[in-house]
């Protein structure tokens, strides 16, 4: 008996110590079956992780400017995609393609892809 909790103590030990890999699902904020694209102006890079955002001075569907919150990467994914926190400054203008939020008055966006017409610069990928 006392074998067996000592075994069970020391694999919660181990399992407590491990990184967490679980992720929350993005289909519970978004659209993952829909695609919308937004062109407009960054006010904000808020490079960090676990995920990074763009926030976006652009029009709505009715027209209406709003500021779009676009949910990116993490520091370390972008990092490795040669993203940095100087990548983007308030205002540049970008184009931005990704999966609509399921509440619209949130104005939020799963990127997807992202473009600077000023100067050709562009990223496209999945975010995890």
């Amino acid at each position: 008996m006392i074998r067996k909790l000592l075994f069970l103590l020391t694999a919660a030990a181990l399992l407590a110590a491990a990184p967490a890999r679980a992720h929350h699902s993005f289909a519970a904020t978004y659209f993952v079956d829909r695609e919308i694209t937004v062109e407009g102006t960054i006010t904000q890079f808020l490079f960090r992780n676990p995920h990074s955002f763009v926030k976006v001075q652009a029009p709505d569907a009715s027209g209406q400017m709003q500021t779009w919150s676009i949910e990116w990467g993490g520091g370390v994914q972008l990092t490795h995609d040669h993203v940095t926190r100087d990548t983007l400054k308030p205002g540049d203008h970008v184009i931005v393609t990704g999966n609509p939020g399921r509440d619209p008055t949130e104005h939020r966006i799963r990127l997807h892809k992202i473009v600077r017409p000023s100067d050709g610069w562009k990223w496209e990928g999945v975010i995890m």
